[in-house]
């Protein structure tokens, strides 16, 4: 159960929130647009970070953009 070890795993990277308008799930109350994130894990599909919560949350890709 790595999922266990998330929140003191390092950072992989920083993301960007972009919008937080989601067609199928609710968001806005997790992620902010505008704000940034640390990465924790990563998939294909999804971004693996500490959201608003202050816990780990698994979404998708398209709400983000990379911070460079």
């Amino acid at each position: 159960m790595i999922h266990y070890k998330w929140d003191n795993a390092p950072t992989i990277k920083q993301i960007e929130c972009v919008h937080a308008d989601a067609k199928k799930f609710i968001v806005n109350n997790k992620l902010t647009p505008g704000k940034k994130y640390d990465v924790k894990n990563e998939t294909d599909e999804f971004y693996f970070i500490v959201d608003n919560s202050n816990r780990i949350g698994g979404f998708l890709k398209e709400y983000f953009k990379e911070v460079k």
